[in-house]
């Protein structure tokens, strides 16, 4: 019988991170994913990354081996109205709001880092059943290391939700993500656009020499513009952003579906979910990674003040606790914002012009929402 302190399912970032944290805490730590060993690696998406997530990362040491872009103004706007407001990193005295990098290659620095700490991945291997108990979680595994492997605590950091569990709350946005990378006349200049349209949000992250672009629109439009060559989508995006920019260029174009999905409760017995397997959010405002590494965070330091059993009811109550204002205040923020945004009402147009107008000149109303985005709803840490 194998035995386990702490099973992680998913080799993603968010699981890999979890094995970082606790790399020396002197645990039988074993990751399962149902992915070849290069899979994560090669994810095109992007990840905006906050500045509380940069110091996590520092602390777990693989900030030094990334490339990020930085993003040290936010230019925020809404399409056919008056009112913007702008962030600004000096405002701060930080070098940079936030981050932007690929998923791949964070995957791949946590990875690296994982397997130097002599942490086991498991790949190619699919987590089919969690039976927990009051001592540990038989977990059954079938792939290329087939077994029933048992851990005292299950942390399910990757995997999608059961429509039917009574625990998963669900809202379809009837909204699709089509992102891209796009090149800029004169760059970036280190610049983020966040513009709200009638059907949905369009942010532009610099990334590289030119910029991440994530345009959220309803299906059907979502069908129309895959349908368009790259000179007409690279029109319309134009006309959407206005002349903030020049874009040039189009490439890596690709779609997903976006639904709100989360666990009503993250913990059970012996088992905690994290990331996408406890919620997935919308992608206004870039806050489900952060969110995730805040979770990461906090149960890292739960297990750490209980090592001699990661798997206790002790572990997880005071997890949960820790971590109840902040998951469900971001997941109400970034739900909030899809639902004022997406809509073309006038009386409500008009007003979430006035708020971006009162943002722009009351400063301790920009620097409570500046705030929220780099640390999270308890301003963490």
């Amino acid at each position: 019988m194998q035995q386990h302190d702490l099973l992680i399912v998913g080799a993603g970032p968010v699981g890999l991170a979890l094995a970082l944290s606790l790399k020396d805490a002197g645990l039988d730590i074993v990751l399962a994913d149902t992915r070849p060993a290069d899979a994560a690696a090669a994810d095109p998406r992007v990840l905006a990354l906050s500045h509380g997530t940069r110091l996590t990362l520092e602390q777990l040491g693989v900030w030094q081996t990334l490339s990020p872009t930085d993003i040290r103004t936010i230019h925020i706007s809404q399409q056919g109205s008056f009112g913007r407001t702008c962030l600004q990193a000096d405002d701060y005295d930080l070098p940079a709001l936030g981050h932007v990098l690929p998923a791949g290659g964070l995957a791949k620095a946590l990875r690296t880092a994982v397997e130097r700490a002599g942490i086991t991945i498991l790949d190619n291997t699919e987590v089919t059943r969690l039976a927990p108990t009051a001592t540990d979680v038989a977990i059954s595994l079938r792939g290329q290391h087939a077994s029933t492997r048992y851990a005292r605590l299950a942390a399910c950091a990757e995997g999608g939700m059961a429509q039917d569990d009574p625990e998963v709350v669900e809202h379809d946005y009837h909204q699709h993500a089509l992102i891209a990378q796009v090149g800029s006349h004169g760059g970036h200049r280190h610049t983020a656009f966040e513009r709200f349209t009638a059907s949905g949000p369009m942010a532009l992250l610099p990334c590289g020499q030119g910029y991440a672009v994530v345009h959220v629109v309803d299906e059907q439009r979502a069908d129309q513009m895959l349908a368009l060559d790259d000179a007409r989508y690279l029109a319309l995006l134009q006309h959407t952003i206005g002349q903030r920019v020049q874009l040039e260029g189009i490439t890596d174009r690709l779609r997903y579906p976006l639904l709100l999905r989360y666990r009503r409760k993250p913990t059970g017995q012996r088992t905690v979910w994290l990331g996408n397997a406890a919620q997935t959010l919308h992608p206004v405002a870039g806050q489900g990674f952060n969110l995730a590494l805040r979770d990461v965070h906090a149960l890292a330091q739960a297990v750490l003040g209980h090592t001699s059993d990661p798997g206790s009811h002790a572990v997880l109550s005071a997890y949960q606790g820790a971590r109840g204002l902040d998951r469900l205040g971001t997941i109400r923020f970034t739900d909030g914002l899809v639902r004022l945004f997406s809509n073309d009402i006038a009386p409500l147009r008009h007003a979430r012009g006035a708020g971006l107008f009162a943002l722009d000149i009351c400063p301790p109303l920009r620097h409570f929402i500046a705030k929220r985005m780099m640390f999270g709803a308890r301003a963490w840490p």
